[in-house]
């Protein structure tokens, strides 16, 4: 039985102060939610104060992103083991913001996966087609080569530690959600992608996270079915009540 991951994802919002003042509201409403796990990715600036605002809980902080070299002379990135001392433990790789503004690609989302695991970090990879794809009937298509060139060439040991999040772009940020059953058919998709290149065992483990204006009003809908083990959140997650009701599905 895969237990349910709800992850906040809060792109560039909130100071340090700001982190810590979520933390103390949000933390009480979840207090007794151990049927599912809950990661909150704030921005870099912010791992420390969410990492000490949290380290009482069961909730775990993660960072949104990650570069795939220890260090260098790479201006402005942040390495895999950098995140890991701040104390984060997961990272979320290929969000379709980083595709469609700084041109991540399925090639950097696999070497990003790869520097994660080698560092003790939890990979969260994205996946999902644009409006145009979808409208085009390429769907699967989209899926299946990001699956194969950002996934597929890891290790069986290594894809283990994976969890996946499909996200359909036409549907981050914009209000529109995937229906719950149209989600489920991607979800169903990807597992069975995984099936054929892992094995059986391996896709009923892995945990495929539902993204795209997740909100408190639609998660019960989504949670329904058996093929979404979760969610990464956008801008509900920024607000203690509103994340609380979707951890508490």
């Amino acid at each position: 039985m895969r237990k349910p991951l709800m992850a906040g994802n809060w792109k560039m919002y909130k100071t340090a102060g700001e982190t810590k003042s979520f933390f103390e509201k949000f933390l009480p409403l979840v207090a007794v939610a151990t049927h599912a796990d809950v990661v909150i990715c704030p921005p870099f600036v912010n791992i420390p104060a969410a990492v000490e605002a949290t380290e009482t809980s069961r909730v775990e902080i993660g960072a949104q992103n990650l570069y795939w070299k220890n260090e260098g002379a790479y201006t402005g990135e942040v390495s895999g083991p950098m995140i890991f001392a701040a104390g984060a433990r997961w990272v979320i790789i290929g969000h379709s913001e980083r595709r469609q503004y700084f041109q991540e690609t399925d090639a950097t989302v696999f070497q990003r996966t790869q520097a994660a695991l080698a560092c003790g970090l939890n990979p969260i990879v994205c996946v999902g087609e644009t409006l145009a794809e979808r409208e085009a009937g390429a769907t699967e298509q989209v899926l299946k080569t990001q699956f194969e060139v950002g996934l597929g060439s890891l290790a069986p040991e290594q894809f283990a530690k994976i969890t996946i999040a499909y996200e359909p772009v036409w549907a981050i940020g914009t209000g529109k959600t995937a229906t719950p059953e149209t989600a489920a058919e991607a979800h169903r998709f990807l597992r069975g992608l995984i099936s054929a290149k892992f094995g059986h065992p391996q896709a009923v483990q892995t945990r495929i996270l539902y993204g795209g204006s997740v909100k408190p009003e639609n998660i019960k809908g989504l949670m329904a079915q058996p093929e979404i083990d979760g969610a990464l959140v956008g801008g509900a997650s920024l607000d203690a009540d509103s994340f609380s009701a979707i951890v508490n599905f």
